[in-house]
């Protein structure tokens, strides 16, 4: 069950993580990762140019949000090749019907500490900023910006390139 779990506890905000021995980065603001401006998609971009885009600009996955705003997954780029190898999708077919839905969000705000709790068990985790948005007539309404994706291999690049001395 999921409330005797420590991880996924400390991973949802339920409980502080109060492992003994933490690394001296644990403490560190995820927005020090200093981590480049993601590549976004649109849910209605064709397999097909999903698969061209990422090979062109180099990336090896990519947040598909809704024009709205809505986070509405992840799609890579291997997972996209072997659906369409598999017949599974058409290269014509949306990249919604290969992108993963369960994924894992933190704020610029949050530790990487509890980065690093999230890496322990999702391959990513989407960045994400909270934006008060307000229209004409006085609504506002809170909207969450995808910020950057930062997966184990940047917190290892982090903890190695500013070691403590």
């Amino acid at each position: 069950s999921k409330f005797v779990n420590d991880k996924w506890m400390i991973k949802n905000g339920f409980l502080n993580d109060v492992q003994e021995h933490k690394p001296w980065w644990w403490n560190i603001k995820v927005q020090k990762l200093n981590l480049s401006a993601p590549l976004i998609l649109l849910p209605e971009v064709s397999c097909q140019k999903a698969i061209e885009i990422l090979q062109e600009k180099g990336y090896d996955q990519a947040p598909v949000v809704a024009e709205s705003g809505l986070i509405l997954g992840m799609v890579t780029l291997s997972n996209t090749l072997s659906s369409v190898l598999a017949g599974k999708v058409e290269f014509s077919d949306p990249v919604t019907k290969v992108t993963y839905d369960q994924f894992s969000k933190i704020g610029l705000e949050d530790s990487l500490g509890k980065l690093s709790c999230i890496l322990e068990n999702d391959h990513f985790a989407i960045i994400v900023h909270e934006q008060m948005q307000f229209g004409g007539n006085g609504s506002s309404l809170v909207k969450q910006v995808v910020f950057g994706v930062v997966t184990a291999m940047d917190l290892l690049t982090f903890a190695s390139r500013n070691k403590k001395k």
